[in-house]
């Protein structure tokens, strides 16, 4: 990603382009950092330049980079591996690569991870039904 954001404005659209919505959390954490003024915002747009520099890295494309963090997220139980998930598919990941990570996760995590996985899966196409 060679123009990076820099303003609130930008790093949510970049949120938009990466999953096709901006998650309520993300919404809500930028809300709340406008609303407590610049000292939150500054703090804001520290986390989001380094968010930014770590998820786009120039040795990976943006489908082997979600879903890396869709696995490390799975293997964590964390909801937002859906969100990654549709990241992951709108970069050009299949069913069967998605469901490969998720057995990947299976092996650090146990069942928990396996179970989860249709569920998961789920999640994905209804996040990405939303984005349309």
């Amino acid at each position: 990603m060679s123009d990076r954001p820099s303003t609130p404005e930008e790093f949510l659209a970049s949120y938009e382009e990466l999953v096709g919505f901006v998650p309520p959390r993300v919404a809500s954490r930028f809300a709340r950092a406008a609303a407590e003024g610049a000292g939150r915002e500054e703090v804001l747009l520290a986390q989001e330049r380094l968010r930014n520099l770590v998820m786009y890295p120039d040795c990976l494309d943006q489908r082997t980079v979600q879903l890396v963090l869709t696995g490390i997220l799975h293997s964590k139980l964390s909801d937002a591996a859906a969100l990654h998930g549709v990241a992951a598919r709108r970069a050009g990941a299949t069913d069967e690569q998605l469901q490969a990570v998720i057995d990947l996760a299976y092996l650090f995590t146990g069942m928990s991870a396996a179970n989860r996985g249709p569920a998961l899966m789920e999640a994905i196409d209804e996040l990405e039904a939303k984005a349309r």
